[in-house]
């Protein structure tokens, strides 16, 4: 709160002083939310992924995240699926809608067999955009 110290006999002039304590209260606040909400929002599956030099996408707001990992186990998200439940996982984290880009990622140890079965799935069930993702790397 501010406080006037002179003695003038002019008591109705303004201050011109800018109290910024309710923005820095929202501003904690703020930041306090956003530490909590970041963790939350990654995917926790570790897979090796192969190098790309190609520029990255910009991400949508709830992307849908596929992951093989190098014993050929399926991740949706941070769930693990089977062959027989992948479809119905990935229709209920999409809602339903097949133009829903999926977000696939493997081992670099899993065999060229088993990535082409795992899309051969996605697309009989009608989902056809499938984003590969790899390793970022510097261009030579």
């Amino acid at each position: 709160m501010a406080m006037r110290l002179n003695d003038d006999t002019d008591s109705n002039g303004e201050m011109h002083e800018i109290n910024v304590t309710p923005f820095i209260d929202v501003m904690l606040v703020l930041l306090i939310i956003f530490m909590v909400a970041a963790p939350l929002a990654t995917v926790d599956v570790r897979v090796n992924l192969p190098a790309s030099t190609s520029s990255p996408e910009p991400r949508p707001e709830k992307p849908v995240y596929l992951s093989i990992k190098d014993d050929n186990q399926l991740y949706v998200g941070n769930d693990k699926v089977t062959d027989a439940t992948l479809i119905e996982a990935i229709t209920a984290l999409s809602a339903g809608k097949k133009d829903t880009t999926i977000f696939f990622q493997a081992d670099k140890a899993v065999n060229y067999e088993t990535l082409m079965g795992v899309m051969d799935k996605l697309r009989h069930a009608g989902y056809l955009k499938i984003g590969l993702m790899g390793m970022e790397t510097a261009v030579k």
